[in-house]
């Protein structure tokens, strides 16, 4: 066994973070959808994954998101959820009044993306963040100055300035959907 071993070829070690409402709503701009079983695919050629963490809000009676977590849980993705806010719009608030919305559901994982990938990086150089959202940019540029290596993928259309400026290489989805699009089932 240690003959094959000496000839596998050394990947670098890389965790990768997965911002699941900003996929999800780059998903409806591109107009399909990732396959995470060929996104892990994909990766495990360029890194030896260490973890692979994928952050979402759900309703507790939302079962086909729960069903989706589920699978996520079955490829060896660390799942971190919550529940979905339901906040009350008041009446003459400018959503309420423009498009008609009384509830508008909120989550957001920033906070606890950035621990993770704060508490998780000392033993790996590379770290992926899968968002466009340019509210990482601070820790991407503080994870550069730990000397580590951030790759963002995200796609064109949602991808922040500030975010494509700090990260030490971008990798649009559009570019991977060759690789990593989810075949529609009929």
């Amino acid at each position: 066994m240690w003959q094959r071993l000496a000839f596998r070829r050394r990947l670098p070690s890389a965790k990768v973070y997965i911002d699941g409402a900003n996929v999800f709503y780059s998903q409806k701009k591109m107009g399909w959808s990732v396959e995470w079983a060929k996104f892990l695919r994909w990766a495990r050629e360029l890194w030896y994954l260490k973890e692979v963490r994928y952050y979402a809000a759900f309703k507790p009676e939302d079962e086909k998101m729960i069903s989706y977590l589920n699978y996520l849980q079955t490829l060896g993705i660390v799942v971190v959820t919550k529940p979905l806010k339901e906040l009350n719009i008041p009446e003459d608030h400018p959503l309420a009044q423009e498009y008609g919305y009384s509830v508008i559901h909120k989550a957001n994982f920033d906070v606890e993306i950035t621990a993770d990938m704060l508490l998780g990086c000392a033993k790996v150089r590379n770290l992926v963040l899968i968002s466009g959202d340019s509210d990482f940019s601070y820790l991407l540029s503080k994870l550069k100055n730990l000397g580590k290596q951030t790759l963002v993928i995200a796609s064109q259309q949602t991808l922040s300035h500030e975010l494509k400026n700090i990260a030490s290489q971008v990798i649009y989805l559009e570019d991977l959907k060759p690789i990593l699009e989810k075949q529609q089932t009929s």
